[in-house]
């Protein structure tokens, strides 16, 4: 006798008493797919000639098969993990973990409607981009500022808004792959401007940029080598050099900054790394940089400097579908006020906090862990190693 011939009808078995849990605690529909799911998968192994399920007739037995289905597929595609790889901004893992005024400040602005596009103090309609700007500028020196989506966006806007079709100069030494591949040669194209490279891998001189500018050059563009380093025969321009350039010519510099940072790094342990307020010094026109690696906030896109420019920015079309929503407005706004006490930045900000921790804390905190795991049964012991900042840091 054909074995597929024992199995029970679906009606059948939603009609018997192991299955009126799950439909009184799941949707009809979703019990029936993951039933109908479960049916396939015998008929397709008996077909296969695999053994019956001795309880292949019991609606005990599918019943149990599809809560197992249902679970798996109710289950968050998003959820939380634990970071175990030594890397503190993990970009697989989620980057920068948010201090607890941000998560704060994001169920505040979630469960409430807000003045996202509304100006309070005229009672008109308002912009979504005056959000987090005048914090910026507070804390950068910057005229302007503006938030969009992540930084390759933010690079993309401005070579968009600055040279579409027209030249844009960087430096051979600094078109870097970042993350999933993805090149600042390639992200330069896209922008609509055409990459003109100047110099060598390893050494770039004023001479370069000065031969490659004309009434066609649009920006000059000055990248941080924020996840790599080249060393022995080199040289570049520093960016205050070609802020001097661009000025002579009429041209803006563009600096982007990478992972961002708002506070000296070196006071923590960190390399040095220059920040955003570094750059507007050295006289770049424009600096983009990330809001969810060294800064700590969620995934945004920031850009600082003239304000003339960053209205050119704001109306540019593309701005639009760049922009970012209530919820990374609020997390960053709360993650930016902690930089206006650096301590406090670095005491309540998760990355900054576990940056900066010392080698004796942490084998404080290992310790007693390992001691857990081995009245468990684990074999477990403490050794010193090195963590790596991670987020191209």
């Amino acid at each position: 006798m054909d074995a597929r011939r024992a199995i029970p009808a679906v009606e059948r078995l939603l009609a018997s008493e192991p299955f009126r849990p799950l439909l009184e605690g799941s949707p009809r529909a979703l019990v029936l797919r993951a039933l109908r799911d479960e049916l396939a998968a015998v008929r397709e192994a008996l077909a296969a000639g695999g053994a019956a399920p001795a309880d292949t007739a019991d609606a005990a037995w599918y019943a149990a098969r599809v809560e197992e289905r249902i679970a798996r597929s109710t289950e968050p595609s998003l959820r939380p993990v634990i970071n175990a790889t030594g890397v503190v901004l993990h970009t697989n893992l989620g980057r920068a973990l948010l201090a607890e005024t941000a998560r704060a400040a994001l169920e505040r602005v979630a469960r409430a409607y807000s003045n996202l596009e509304y100006s309070l103090d005229s009672g008109e309609r308002g912009s979504r981009y005056d959000h987090c700007a005048a914090l910026l500028c507070e804390l950068t020196g910057a005229e302007a500022a503006l938030v969009v989506n992540n930084n390759a966006a933010a690079l993309v806007l401005a070579l968009n808004t600055l040279a579409l079709g027209r030249d844009a100069v960087v430096s051979r030494g600094e078109l870097v792959e970042i993350g999933d591949s993805f090149r600042i040669s390639e992200i330069m194209e896209r922008s609509g401007a055409r990459l003109v490279e100047v110099g060598a891998t390893n050494r770039t001189h004023r001479r370069d940029y000065e031969a490659a500018l004309s009434a066609e050059t649009g920006v000059l563009l000055k990248v941080h080598r924020s996840n790599f380093r080249i060393s022995g025969f080199t040289s570049d321009v520093p960016l205050h050099e070609l802020a001097q350039l661009g000025r002579a010519h009429g041209v803006p510099v563009l600096n982007d900054l990478g992972s961002g940072l708002l506070v000296d790094g070196r006071s923590f342990g960190l390399p040095f790394e220059p920040t955003p307020s570094d750059a507007l010094r050295d006289g770049a026109d424009l600096v983009t940089m990330s809001g969810d690696k060294l800064l700590g906030g969620p995934q945004a896109g920031i850009i600082l400097g003239r304000g003339e420019l960053i209205t050119r920015l704001r109306r540019n079309p593309l701005c639009r579908a760049l922009r970012v929503d209530k919820l990374t407005l609020a997390a960053l706004e709360a993650t930016l006020a902690l930089y206006r006490d650096p301590e406090r930045a670095r005491r309540e900000g998760p990355p900054l906090r576990m940056l900066a921790l010392e080698p004796a804390e942490l084998a404080a905190r290992a310790r007693p862990f390992a001691e857990r795991l081995r009245d468990a049964g684990v074999r477990a012991t403490t050794l010193a190693g090195e963590s790596a900042v991670g987020g191209g840091a």
